[in-house]
């Protein structure tokens, strides 16, 4: 608790004198991200009176995200209409400088860094730092703060703060540690149950099961692992859905899906298995040639291919399964697989 109230003391320092702060989110935003977002609005303006903006790289995809869009009214702008150097702080919520995976150009430092993900040289430079990579969410270290701080959260805040780490735990399943739980259930009596509910059975879109049927149609088994390129997509988001999809086959212990954005060929990789960690595994396969990250059980990078030739990205995506599989599934390298639905 000491070391909270520490935090706060530092982070009041840094927001002294301010009236607007930019919180710039990763390029698609999860419930963690979205969350930790409306609770550091609500930090800010209570200690300092800030004016709080929000932006990122991307769309928000998932039906369940955008249901939480709406119901913390968050005014989430795309990063070209946003004038950067208009505010007066810059703060980064579960993504930091330099990941790829957000909007903050490299010439830009933020004032505030606040993530559960490893840190990261850039970050290190920033003014105010919290980076816990034991933690299982990013929304865990505001439910803290806020706690610390004496601020009760409203009903709309301690929902999306108790979504938020659920989601990015999978309710406690993975990468968790006694904070997460001890933040869930400060969150639980003071959180809308009815909406809860509502959130995670938010409306898909019709595409979304263009994308599903293109995920299993193309789904290939290896062993223990599936892997399925779902082509164009218009939403990253989708990759990584259709990973966490895929893995709930009983037989299945690691899922890698990919598709093509934007430019950028998008990898999720989930796992249930205890070894190698998932991070390990996703910076081993775009090594070089583009970025990634994430944690023990579940992550994710981007490979630029602007300019590549349909042969060239062709033998990239290939190149990719093969190094994916090299990790987790040695012996069927040179394998094609088996189709997972029947043809």
């Amino acid at each position: 608790m000491e070391k909270i109230a520490k935090k706060i003391s530092q982070l009041k320092e840094v927001i002294e004198h301010s009236t607007t702060t930019l919180i710039v989110l990763q390029d698609n935003p999860d419930p963690d991200a979205l969350a930790s977002a409306a609770a550091l609005r609500k930090l800010v303006n209570t200690m300092g009176d800030i004016q709080c903006s929000f932006t990122s790289g991307g769309a928000v995809g998932r039906a369940e995200n955008r249901a939480l869009v709406k119901y913390l009214g968050l005014n989430l702008r795309p990063a070209e209409q946003v004038e950067f150097g208009s505010f007066d702080l810059i703060a980064m919520l579960d993504t930091q400088p330099g990941t790829g995976n957000n909007c903050l150009s490299a010439d830009m430092e933020p004032d505030i860094v606040i993530d559960h993900h490893p840190c990261r040289k850039d970050t290190r430079h920033c003014r105010f730092t919290d980076i816990r990579s034991q933690y299982g969410a990013t929304s865990t270290i505001l439910t803290e703060y806020l706690f610390a701080a004496k601020i009760e959260p409203e009903p709309q805040v301690a929902t999306a703060l108790l979504y938020g780490i659920r989601s990015d735990t999978q309710d406690l399943g993975r990468d968790t540690t006694s904070a997460d739980v001890d933040a869930l259930m400060r969150l639980y009596p003071l959180a809308n149950k009815r909406m809860l509910s509502q959130i995670q059975r938010g409306l898909v879109r019709r595409e979304y099961y263009r994308f599903l049927s293109v995920a299993l149609r193309d789904a290939r088994i290896f062993g223990s692992t599936v892997i399925s390129n779902l082509g164009e997509v218009d939403n990253p988001d989708m990759v990584s859905e259709m990973a966490d999809l895929l893995l709930r086959d009983e037989q299945i212990e690691w899922s890698m899906c990919y598709g093509l954005c934007h430019d950028k060929i998008h990898l999720s990789i989930r796992t249930d298995a205890e070894m190698p960690p998932a991070s390990k595994v996703i910076r081993h396969i775009v090594a070089r040639r583009g970025v990634g990250g994430g944690h023990e059980s579940y992550a994710g990078g981007q490979v630029p291919v602007e300019g590549l030739s349909k042969n060239q990205l062709a033998r990239l995506t290939s190149s990719l399964e093969r190094a994916f599989l090299r990790q987790v599934e040695p012996s069927h390298v040179h394998s094609s697989g088996k189709k997972l639905t029947a043809s």
